[in-house]
């Protein structure tokens, strides 16, 4: 009997160990490239490319120190563009070929650090969508910039949403992208379990992060799971230097930072009502292969917003791919025009 048990308790044991490998070793792999140019990157430091370019500073709201870069060129003279990104974000994620754009017809662009991520402080206290709303105000406030339009994603999206909302005087329109009104909302499907499946996939797999390698590796396995489906170009290399950038010429990733936002936008909770008082231009763009934010919130929220122009783009995912760009650009420039 004793021996039986003990036999029952290895092929237990057996299975778990197949099974941990078989999950370890299935879904999203990263290309055959990677490891090559984490090497070349890490082996070459002064080849990293400046990611910031403009003018920075820090804008204070309520005793929050809020990192900011200021991006203009010769032309501006049309306005301001205000990037507001998303959950545990920082200002890079907003990429050159996202904001040029703007800045060649002749806007100036403002990118931040949410707090508790990048440069901004890091803050040991719970916050709501409207502390973070009040950051972007203070923003404003030290640049003496009286209005913008609002252009933000995912949980930026949340948070442009509350500032036309509840500072409507500073905003001349606004642009929500593969975003939500309420993100807990219990008529809809919160984040997949398969999104959920693979981000402990890849925790298990680049589970020392100690070492930088597995840093970087962990970061881009998130980048790619992001994506949608089909016409996609990644830039491994380049989405790895900004993650060797982040890590080495800044804070780096604020461990606390999902954790943080999350209670942010619970707390929030919904803007429906909200939503169907908005009289500035809006402009809602989801895609329709969103892994994170599904396709069935931007439906909902984007229907109670009078008068709102909406952009579903099929294939796109929870990020700004190079191959919608230009519809997306098209589509924000007309909303600007609204204003």
């Amino acid at each position: 009997m004793f021996y039986t048990i003990l036999l029952i308790i290895g092929c237990i044991i057996l299975l778990m160990i197949v099974g941990c490998i078989i999950f370890l070793n299935t879904g999203l792999k990263l290309p055959a490239e990677t490891d090559h140019l984490i090497k070349e990157i890490i082996d070459t430091p002064d080849s990293l490319p400046e990611f910031v370019t403009g003018q920075t500073g820090y804008a204070k709201n309520n005793g929050v120190s809020i990192w900011y870069e200021l991006i203009n060129n010769e032309t501006t003279n049309k306005g301001t563009v205000l990037l507001v990104g998303g959950l545990s974000t920082t200002a890079m994620y907003w990429q050159p070929y996202i904001y040029e754009p703007f800045l060649n017809a002749g806007y100036q662009v403002i990118r931040f650090d949410q707090r508790n991520a990048g440069m901004s402080d890091w803050l040991e206290t719970k916050s709501s969508l409207e502390d973070m709303a009040k950051d972007a105000i203070a923003i404003l406030d030290q640049l003496n910039i009286n209005k913008v339009h609002l252009v933000g994603m995912s949980m930026g999206g949340m948070i442009s949403q509350r500032l036309a909302i509840s500072h409507s005087e500073r905003i001349l329109s606004l642009t929500s992208v593969m975003s939500t009104g309420y993100f807990h909302d219990p008529a809809l499907t919160q984040v997949p379990k398969s999104f959920i499946s693979n981000l402990w996939r890849f925790g298990l797999r680049h589970r020392n992060l100690k070492k930088m390698e597995n840093k970087m590796k962990l970061h881009l396995s998130i980048q790619r799971l992001l994506t949608g489906d089909g016409g996609y170009f990644f830039d491994n290399k380049k989405m790895l230097q900004k993650i060797y950038y982040e890590i080495t010429k800044r804070k780096g990733y604020n461990p606390k930072a999902t954790n943080r936002h999350g209670y942010s936008i619970k707390k929030s909770g919904s803007r429906y009502e909200e939503l169907k008082e908005l009289s500035l231009p809006t402009l809602v763009i989801h895609g329709t292969t969103d892994p994170l934010i599904l396709f069935e919130h931007a439906e909902k929220y984007a229907e109670m917003i009078p008068n709102s122009t909406k952009l579903f783009i099929k294939g796109m995912g929870h990020d700004f791919p190079r191959v919608h760009m230009d519809k997306m650009i098209v589509a924000i420039f007309e909303n600007f025009e609204k204003a």
